[in-house]
């Protein structure tokens, strides 16, 4: 039982670690499709060190960093470098120097060139040691020792998500500094028990950028109408949008203006429209639940698209 006990965490730390690296095998080879970097500047590479960060993967955690490098890199691209990580003694001219730390860019660069023979010569170094959450992995750039790739790897990119967090705030503090607007498009379609169909364009702005608005185009309810809206983001409530628009009725305006003495009321719709609406984001994606009242009487329940690019203005995403 004592046994089985004490392997227990040995296990899950193996699973955490095995999960980091399958997470790396689908990341770099995004990284290399994304056009920023290519195999060829990655490749050949000098594994520096694949350092485990227990005594329970000590043995086993070195060949699977390997094998997951070799998969995303290929095989005949990777060189062992066995004496990087150990101590070095020089001695010359009456002088004995013990170096334990890491090499240099150009102690790797000079270790190649010993070691390569007829191959080319290699392009990077990496670094790719376990920690307690996953991995760590350093690639850096021998011709001119630029860091091309430094994060934290875990099984469920936690690590990752949270450094983009961090940079998304960092680009939005710099959006709002420099004063460029962002701009959203919305259409809503509620088609149940009656109809309510419109695009919107707002403005995101505030402090904490919870407020929307700008304005909007009625297709029915009312029929082609052009107006106003504000929305108010909830986060605490899954990001929930409440607001409303404020529409004036073209095809109405233009009736009764030509014949103040008999108003009309085309297709049910008032002169000026009034229509209280929500919208609930389904999780990340573009689109929302949407619910509508207005002050013609018409309750609508439908379904809006968020930031669509089929809106065809020029400023939209």
């Amino acid at each position: 039982m004592a046994v089985l006990v004490s392997s227990l965490p040995a296990m899950a730390q193996r699973e955490a670690t095995r999960g980091a690296l399958a997470r790396l095998e689908e990341s770099l080879p995004r990284r290399l499709n994304d056009g920023v970097l290519s195999l060829k500047d990655l490749t050949p590479a000098i594994v520096v060190s694949t350092q485990p960060a227990f005594e329970q993967t000590r043995a086993w955690y070195p060949a699977a960093a390997i094998t997951s490098l070799a998969r995303v890199l290929g095989a005949g691209s990777l060189r062992a470098c066995e004496a990087c990580m150990a101590q070095r003694l020089t001695v010359e001219d009456g002088r004995m120097e013990q170096v334990a730390t890491s090499l240099s860019v150009q102690d790797l660069v000079r270790l190649d060139e010993l070691t390569r023979g007829a191959s080319a010569r290699a392009v990077t170094a990496i670094w790719l040691d376990e920690t307690m959450e996953g991995v760590a992995v350093r690639i850096v750039d021998l011709r001119n020792g630029r860091i091309l790739i430094a994060e934290n790897v875990d099984q469920n990119l936690a690590s990752v998500a949270a450094s983009r967090t961090t940079t998304t705030q960092a680009e939005e503090l710099e959006r709002r500094i420099a004063g460029k607007s962002l701009t959203h498009a919305f259409a809503d379609f509620g088609l149940l028990p009656q109809q309510h169909i419109a695009l919107e364009w707002h403005e995101q702005w505030g402090p904490d950028n919870a407020n929307l608005s700008g304005f909007a185009v009625s297709i029915i309810d009312p029929f082609i109408g052009l107006g106003v809206s504000y929305f108010r983001v909830i986060p605490p409530a899954f990001n929930l949008m409440v607001g409303g628009k404020f529409f004036v009725s073209v095809p109405n305006a233009i009736i009764n203006a030509l014949n103040p003495d008999n108003p009309q009321a085309l297709l049910g719709d008032n002169t000026f429209t009034g229509v209280f609406s929500l919208r609930l984001p389904l999780f990340k994606t573009n689109y929302a639940l949407f619910a509508s009242v207005s002050t013609n009487g018409r309750v609508s329940v439908g379904i809006s698209l968020l930031n669509v690019s089929l809106l065809p203005l020029p400023f939209l995403p």
